[in-house]
């Protein structure tokens, strides 16, 4: 059997880096929460995260043998990951604000930061930003109904270009050339946003994240025994999705209930 990872985010956003997990690590056992009974993160407090999430893989932990968890929401990543480092034994992993890729790539020294507000607002962004792009301009939006638009598509329902535009207008005022989506749901708009603006290269987190994976389960011995299952499980906490996406990805489908 091979490894069994834990991707975590408030909703189906981080489906993103999901994706380019099982791309790059095709035998791993990549089970998926969707903590969408508390959506969304990037509104909550910092102690109202610690304890939610770690409530939620003590549930998971119980039932499977996680080798790693991915925090695959930079709200969250910036806000828990310290806390739960100390309360778990394996290995975390968060997401982070793709700033450094970002300032190597940008042309004229202008890029975007689209994101959360929690994301865009925390101290650990700033500490982004001035290590890796101290010689740049950084213009930052913070959309949190962003979120929700990139659930509701993903529920099979219409995108609004115009509402997707307004969003993006300052990076387009701004003239940025270079684009981090700062949140995982981010990315399942990049084709509208590069209809929108082409000439901005729209970067994100999850291919990095994947390869960043792949290096922490090197030394970690397959866990051959410990779970009475291998199968990839998609956990929610909140109403079921009324689309089945979750279909193509082979997923056993599983409500963790609340008493």
């Amino acid at each position: 059997m091979s490894h069994q990872v834990l991707v975590m985010d408030s909703g189906i956003g981080g489906l993103t880096v999901h994706r380019e997990i099982i791309k790059l690590i095709p035998d791993i056992t990549c089970h998926y929460l969707a903590d969408n009974g508390f959506f969304p993160y990037g509104t909550k407090t910092e102690q109202a995260l610690e304890e939610r999430m770690e409530l939620l893989i003590r549930r998971i932990t119980k039932q499977h043998a996680i080798d790693a968890v991915v925090i695959a929401c930079n709200s969250a990543s910036t806000a828990v990951l310290d806390y739960l480092r100390e309360r778990f034994e394996f290995p975390f992993i968060g997401v982070v604000p793709a700033i450094k890729p970002a300032a190597k790539l940008t042309k004229n020294k202008k890029i975007g930061l689209l994101a959360t507000e929690g994301t865009v607002n925390r101290p650990y962004t700033d500490k982004l930003i001035a290590e890796f792009a101290s010689d740049c301009e950084v213009i930052r939006v913070a959309s949190q109904p962003l979120v929700t638009m990139a659930e509701m598509k993903l529920n099979g329902l219409p995108t609004d270009i115009n509402a997707l535009q307004e969003i993006i207008q300052p990076l387009i005022n701004a003239a940025v050339d270079t684009c981090v989506l700062g949140c995982t749901h981010f990315p399942w708009f990049r084709n509208e946003f590069k209809l929108i603006a082409p000439y901005i290269e729209w970067i994100d987190s999850g291919e990095a994240i994947a390869r960043r994976l792949e290096q922490v389960l090197l030394p970690i011995k397959d866990n051959c025994d410990k779970s009475s299952t291998d199968y990839p499980v998609f956990f929610y906490t909140g109403n079921s999705y009324e689309q089945d996406f979750t279909k193509n990805l082979s997923f056993n489908i599983t409500k963790i209930e609340f008493n």
